[in-house]
């Protein structure tokens, strides 16, 4: 990322329109069409949303997810999904997105997507999404930005005032505070039978559980706060509003008519048109308030919120007086107030701090302290001090905070009983600790606290989640509350429940607590998994922590394989889906691993020219791996820029072969085969791909490349043989390499000549001359050199098939290195 205001080096483009036009998706298209990128969302649930979307693409080895308490960050990502205030600004990308810019309106978050449109850009393209309204300020702030109208994709009508039993399936009621939505959500389950709850303060853990519940129809009807109006992709039909009015921190406000038409856009997804009204204890919208929210039309942003990011830190006071200067451009209005702010001023004035805040390193730690969020949002005064606790312990010392003080902070959290109220506090409370843990500096034995905040965090979202299963969901709690038990034996079980059989199937799965595990638990530790946690063999079965979970089935080609869980019936539709989607991305990531890491999907983007466009393909339908006549001629068409960057991917160019280096690797080459045999629907020949060697006759007439290797004479040798040979036999000394392989491969003397003849290296003949010149001599005291060209015995193994590593005794430290290419 680019941070300087002036930057011009980067095409800015802002795509600006309502909701449901597509803006989100063509930015992620964008994005992978880039080597790196990074897109900032406005809530941590969207971004959780984006990442699967992504990874669900990429694989999860390539994407790394950053919001202020859940970071998934793999050791070399290409792609950050964040939210906006956690977009790492240090790190430049070639791509930069951010959502749903006009929150740089927003009185309290406003200026942090202030300073992401003045300064956050991509080394070569920025987007900027949002609402229409945002036209005259981009124009007026980055006047060599492409500005782009977004059109709708469905149309969405008023439908008027509806009882609650009158909504129709597929519908989502919108309240603005906790109470009234788990009022609504009791009454609805009453009329229905079920619903699903979605408020901005569930852990993404319960939110995904919530809304997979709903996506997978089993419950029809979704209760929730204005959290679902900032891109949750969400299958509705219709919008009801339970009030227009909410409470946003400072004073009971009626909502704005833009503020109502992001909300009531979340119906209608993609083509299919959507409505939207009241609850029929409200009055009907006014005429003018409907024709706008259905046309789209809205008053333009005039002023952003501003915030000074130029601090000094010579002192509290300084420090809050550059956080209080004036902006010097009319279309910015300082910031009134900001938790952090307040916090500041607050703790300026206690005696102890200002005793310790005397320098700079110190007065920005204060800084940084008074930035950990207060997710309870409940007295000012009981968040203040935990500000002046942590900020004291971090400034004497050490310089981190005592353990025993943790734990004495973090241990109550850790309990799952209560109701919703209850837990809804826990939750709040401990994703204050799992922000702070995750400030690595501050902790002794950081990873240590992030696991354990995670597990509490983890513990108390699925503890939520069967809560508001059990109140608003009766029928379905009997069904997601079920414990995972063992068996004895199939006969034994006396059930043939589908539950029975998955308890059968997956063992005994015990919790953290050493309790038996609910679905949605065992769901959810599937989903977190990394790629390590999953086993697949050589024909596609993938198992869990040592339990088969799926497998891979045929797709289209050998890069789109399907997957089928091994037990489908067992599972309620919404963990089906989630698990399904963690197991794209995990097929996704098998793929990667087959084409040595190479990014095909972004060199295949619009940006890139034909000749790369058209060398990627062909590569990602190689696996990585491709002939030189088929590579050729698009090889010859790129400019040295290109090329040079494809090396720097790990292209290389071989005698035969044009490949990605690690497509060759060990691991990479039997990914290959595994996808090879699925795709053909049989077993990889035998020998495949740990025998460098093989008779072509065990091939059984399949195609040897797809497999990764290359019939030369009367043998298939492994592609990264034939490479190395190749590369041996350009060498100008390449002679003794060459012998040491040959050795190695254990060739009869004919199979070798013809190899290296058609490799293009010395083919026998000027040993068979010097045969010739010896049959004319007398015969010596000592045994005749009867060794051929590459020293061998010119008739070793005449009479034997062609040899392959791990065949035979003698082997040498050469031959393991082969098996170990």
């Amino acid at each position: 990322m680019n941070s300087s205001p002036s930057s011009r080096s980067s095409v800015v483009v802002a795509e600006l329109g309502p909701t449901n036009t597509g803006k989100t998706h063509r930015a992620i298209d964008r994005m992978l069409e880039h080597d790196t990128g990074m897109i900032g969302l406005p809530l941590r649930l969207l971004a959780r949303e984006v990442y699967d979307r992504v990874t669900a693409r990429v694989g999860e080895g390539r994407v790394a997810l950053m919001t202020g308490e859940e970071k998934r960050l793999p050791p070399r990502p290409d792609y950050w999904i964040c939210t906006v205030e956690a977009m790492p600004t240090d790190r430049p990308v070639d791509f930069l997105a951010v959502d749903e810019i006009q929150l740089a309106a927003h009185r309290e978050r406003g200026h942090v997507f202030t300073d992401r449109l003045l300064h956050a850009r991509g080394r070569r393209e920025t987007w900027f999404l949002g609402a229409d309204t945002m036209r005259p300020m981009v124009q007026a702030l980055i006047p060599h930005a492409s500005l782009k109208r977004a059109t709708r994709l469905s149309q969405l009508r008023y439908s008027g005032p509806r009882s609650l039993k009158s909504l129709p399936p597929r519908s989502a009621v919108v309240a603005f505070s906790a109470d009234r939505v788990y009022e609504l959500a009791e009454s609805l389950r009453r009329l229905r039978g079920g619903v699903a709850v979605v408020l901005g303060a569930l852990s993404p853990r319960t939110r995904n559980a919530q809304v997979a519940m709903y996506q997978a129809g089993e419950v029809q009807y979704l209760v929730a706060t204005d959290a679902i109006g900032m891109g949750l992709n969400l299958d509705l039909n219709h919008v009801a509003f339970a009030a227009l009015s909410k409470y946003d921190g400072a004073e009971q406000r009626d909502l704005f008519p833009d503020e109502l038409a992001q909300i009531a856009g979340r119906a209608g997804r993609h083509l299919n048109d959507g409505s939207f009204g009241t609850l029929n204890t409200l009055p009907e919208l006014p005429p003018r308030l409907v024709s706008a929210i259905e046309s789209h039309r809205f008053p333009a942003v005039r002023s952003l919120i501003w915030r000074n990011a130029t601090l000094d830190f010579s002192s509290p006071e300084s420090l809050l007086d550059s956080l209080s200067r004036a902006p010097n451009h009319n279309a910015f209005v300082r910031v009134q107030r900001a938790d952090d702010f307040d916090a500041l001023r607050e703790l300026s004035h206690v005696p102890a701090i200002r005793e310790v805040a005397t320098d700079r390193a110190t007065v920005e730690l204060l800084w940084q302290v008074c930035q950990i969020p207060d997710f309870r949002k409940g007295l000012f005064g009981q968040h203040l001090a935990l500000l002046r606790e942590t900020f004291l312990q971090l400034s004497e010392g050490d310089g981190m905070l005592e353990p025993t003080w943790l734990a004495r902070q973090v241990s109550p959290l850790d309990d799952v009983s209560g109701d919703i109220h209850t837990l809804m506090d826990r939750l709040a409370a401990i994703r204050i600790w799992t922000y702070i843990s995750h400030r690595s500096i501050w902790l002794h034995d950081a990873e240590q606290w992030q696991e354990r905040t995670r597990r509490i965090e983890d513990a108390l979202g699925d503890a939520l989640h069967e809560r508001l299963v059990e109140r608003f969901v009766q029928r379905a709690a009997r069904r997601s509350a079920r414990r995972f038990v063992r068996a004895a034996t199939p006969a034994s079980s006396g059930s043939d429940s589908p539950f029975a059989r998955l308890g059968l199937l997956l063992g005994e799965v015990s919790g953290a607590d050493g309790s038996a595990m609910t679905e949605e638990q065992f769901v959810q530790r599937v989903v977190d998994a990394t790629h390590d946690a999953f086993e697949v063999d050589a024909l596609g079965n993938i198992s869990f922590e040592g339990q088969p979970l799926a497998r891979l089935v045929r797709g289209t080609d050998r890069r789109s394989p399907q997957m089928a869980l091994a037990e489908p019936e067992v599972w309620t539709g919404g963990a089906r889906r989630r698990l399904e989607r963690r197991l794209v991305a995990l097929a996704r990531d098998l793929v990667t691993e087959a084409m040595g890491g190479f990014p095909a999907e972004a060199l295949t983007g619009a940006g890139r020219s034909p000749a790369t466009r058209g060398l990627a393909y062909r590569l990602a339908e190689g696996l990585g791996v491709i002939s030189q006549g088929e590579a050729r001629e698009q090889w010859r068409l790129l400019d040295d820029e290109a090329r040079a960057h494809l090396r720097t991917l790990g292209v290389r160019e071989g005698q035969r072969f044009l490949y990605v280096a690690e497509a060759l690797a060990p691991h990479a080459l039997e990914r290959r085969c595994m996808l090879t045999a699925l795709l053909h629907q049989s077993p990889s020949p035998k020998g495949v791909p740990r025998e460098p060697v093989l008779d072509v006759a065990e091939l059984d007439g399949r195609n040897a490349r797809a497999f990764g290797y290359e019939v030369i004479g009367p043998v298939a040798l492994r592609i990264d043989v034939v490479e190395r040979l190749g590369e041996a036999l350009r060498q100008p000394h390449g002679a003794r390499q060459v012998h040491t392989l040959m050795q190695e491969l254990r060739l009869e003397s004919g199979a070798r000549t013809r190899v290296l003849r058609e490799l293009g290296g010395p083919s026998g003949g000027a040993a068979t001359k010097k045969r010739r010149r010896r049959r004319g001599r007398k015969p010596q005291a000592t045994a005749p050199d009867n060794r051929g060209a590459q020293g061998q015995p010119a008739n070793a193994g005449a009479s034997q098939k062609p040899r392959r590593s791990g065949a035979g005794e003698g082997e040498g430290e050469g031959r393991g290195q082969i098996e170990g290419t």
